[in-house]
């Protein structure tokens, strides 16, 4: 059974920093695209960020853009979201997903994989 657990949220003061991690366990996922989505109150979930199989391709929001940084380390079957220069509105739940293929899609239907959620919480 496939499962995602993601690590890292918390409170920080608008211009600090988080850094979100996701691992997998059930299978490997080294020839899949990953991403990370966001929710917050009353907000439908939205695209982050994405990265390719590799590493080679990333995808940014542009709302996080030269803020947020996505890697991944396919040995630990793990992807990691660096959030620098955070800001009020990045308070969200953010997730994890998995996508079904070396796909690098922004859109949640062609994840197939999701994790729980972390909060993160930027004080103003």
């Amino acid at each position: 059974q496939v499962q995602l657990e993601e690590f890292g949220g918390g409170l920080v003061q608008a211009g600090g920093s988080l850094r979100l991690s996701c691992a997998a366990s059930g299978r490997t996922f080294r020839t899949n695209a990953m991403a990370w989505f966001r929710q917050a109150p009353g907000k439908a979930r939205e695209f982050v960020a994405a990265i390719s199989w590799n590493g080679g391709t990333t995808y940014y929001a542009d709302s996080v853009k030269g803020r947020f940084a996505i890697s991944r380390d396919n040995a630990k079957n793990t992807v990691y979201l660096q959030m620098n220069s955070l800001k009020p509105e990045d308070t969200s739940v953010y997730y994890c997903a998995i996508a079904r293929g070396i796909r690098v899609p922004k859109i949640q239907h062609e994840y197939d994989y999701w994790g729980q959620g972390t909060q993160v919480t930027v004080s103003s």
